[in-house]
């Protein structure tokens, strides 16, 4: 129960912006998944090279039907792993240190406020 709402209440800070300079914003993150768009959409059923984020947010990793997802991100879900907002910005910042091994070939975002917009971008997908 106590991970529950520590989620919820970073998601809440993520989305809000709380301890930030200012709110996560949406339509920025909308512009930020433009580099995603290489390898990811939010349409729903459709994959690339990697899975659709439709629905990310919330979702237990490695869950989209008709994806072939890499070991190590079958392990991390095995193991648990959901993307919560926290885990999705542990993730979208460096993902090879979320999912050692892991096959996505992104580096990460370091911007804070662009992870942040991005975030509240996917958190509408759905």
């Amino acid at each position: 129960m106590k991970k529950l709402l520590m989620g919820v209440a970073t998601l809440a800070a993520i989305v809000t912006g709380a301890g930030a300079a200012q709110a996560a914003d949406a339509a920025a993150g909308k512009d930020v998944f433009k580099v995603c768009m290489a390898c990811h959409t939010t349409e729903q059923g459709k994959n690339k090279v990697g899975p659709s984020l439709h629905g990310v947010v919330g979702r237990q990793a490695a869950a989209v039907d008709g994806f072939k997802y890499s070991g190590p991100m079958k392990e991390k879900a095995a193991g648990g792993l959901t993307w919560t907002a926290e885990n999705l910005d542990a993730y979208i910042k460096a993902p090879k240190e979320v999912v050692p091994g892991g096959t996505m070939a992104f580096a990460g975002l370091k911007d804070d406020a662009k992870r942040a917009d991005l975030i509240a971008f996917l958190a509408e997908q759905k």
